[in-house]
């Protein structure tokens, strides 16, 4: 069974903090710059509080005076969040992200910090390895050569 800990390398470098007090338009630079189209806001002692989309941005601008926008992170966010944690299995966070219509979903530690952001073709990519991994255990175990 593969664990979202053995895709974290990978979500780590997409990982975008923000603070729950900071301007939207401090978000949207931060989307523009990153490689991930999500942003994790955490609180004042790091842990997640909300998370935050470019749909999200976009349609916040969309209503206010674009870089004088002077809306805070924390009245945008997403407060209610699906994430998963190091120790799922990826088809138990792929299925979660299935039911939730997500293409990212951030990782989580034990105290909430966020570790990650993990993307559904990663876990796709992971669960397909683990397949073709059984398959040529199996075939190797059928042909009499074992689990070499």
């Amino acid at each position: 069974m593969t664990t979202v800990n053995t895709l974290l390398h990978r979500a780590r470098e997409r990982l975008i903090i923000i603070s729950d007090i900071a301007a939207v338009v401090d978000a949207a630079r931060l989307l523009t710059e990153g490689p991930c189209g999500l942003v994790v806001v955490c609180n004042a002692d790091g842990n997640l509080s909300g998370v935050v989309s470019k749909a999200d941005v976009v349609r916040e601008i969309s209503t206010c005076t674009g870089c004088s926008c002077t809306t805070r992170v924390s009245d945008i966010m997403t407060a209610q969040v699906v994430y998963c944690t190091p120790q799922q299995a990826i088809s138990e966070v792929w299925a979660t992200m299935k039911e939730h219509g997500l293409k990212q979903i951030p990782i989580v530690g034990s105290q909430q910090q966020p570790l990650g952001v993990l993307y559904a073709n990663d876990a796709l990519e992971a669960m397909l390895n683990e397949v073709e991994n059984n398959e040529e255990f199996l075939r190797d175990y059928v042909m009499g050569t074992g689990y070499r």
